[in-house]
């Protein structure tokens, strides 16, 4: 009699192990993608090897791919979770185009838009879920951020280092628009003008839900990153 308990225990936990086996290779990459590595940040401005201006401040500028040291890029930093480990994970992507008026020192209008459809962070499979069920981009696409309130760029230095100039604009991510207002470091760099700055953001006020079927638990706050060059 405790052969065949034992024989029939042995089965019972063969067969718990093996529903636990398929079970992670079904899901294995949808619970798991979300917390393997750090994925790929949207850096700060740069200023270890930027030139004096060569070029004044007024005018019409557009978004440029930038130099080595400071491309443009936009991307996410949020925290994902599970009952054993907590990781700071990244996206970004170079997919950013935009305009900004300078009149007499002061950003009269600018406007910056990420194509999100090609954000990526390290991971192939944490990139789709990223895309299809948490930013849902086939039905949102883009985010945009759209300048409101003038900023004066009067006290950022001709001699390459950066200054800090409050930026105020309505932020829009998953069709939802919030206004924000954050601090952006700003550099004259030869014939270009470089900001970048991380705005913290709440990511339920734009909709943005943490998919059923991700193990992960992702924090409610996190940061947009966003780096850009401008050029005339």
């Amino acid at each position: 009699m405790k052969s065949l308990l034992g024989n029939r225990k042995l089965v019972i936990t063969i067969f718990v192990v093996l529903i636990f086996a398929s079970s992670a290779l079904a899901f294995g990459p949808l619970v798991f993608s979300l917390v393997m590595g750090r994925g790929v940040k949207t850096e700060p401005v740069n200023a270890e090897r930027t030139q004096a201006a060569t070029t004044d401040l007024d005018g019409e500028w557009s978004v440029v791919k930038g130099s080595p040291y400071n491309f443009t890029s936009a991307g996410f930093t949020i925290d994902e979770i599970l009952p054993a480990d907590k990781r700071t994970t990244s996206g970004s992507t170079k997919d950013v185009t935009g305009q900004a008026t300078i009149k007499g020192s002061t950003v009269e209008g600018a406007t910056i838009t990420v194509d999100m459809a090609t954000l990526t962070t390290d991971k192939k499979v944490r990139d789709q879920n990223m895309k299809s069920k948490l930013f849902e981009v086939d039905e949102f696409p883009v985010a945009t951020f759209t300048l409101t309130e003038p900023a004066d760029l009067s006290a950022v230095p001709d001699d390459g280092s950066t200054a800090t100039v409050p930026l105020t604009g309505d932020l829009t991510i998953h069709g939802e628009t919030k206004q924000v207002t954050n601090n952006f470091q700003v550099v004259r760099d030869a014939d270009t003008v470089v900001l970048g700055g991380d705005i913290p953001v709440n990511r339920l006020d734009y909709g943005v839900e943490t998919p059923e079927m991700i193990a992960a638990k992702i924090s409610e706050v996190g940061a947009v990153n966003v780096r850009v060059t401008l050029q005339k």
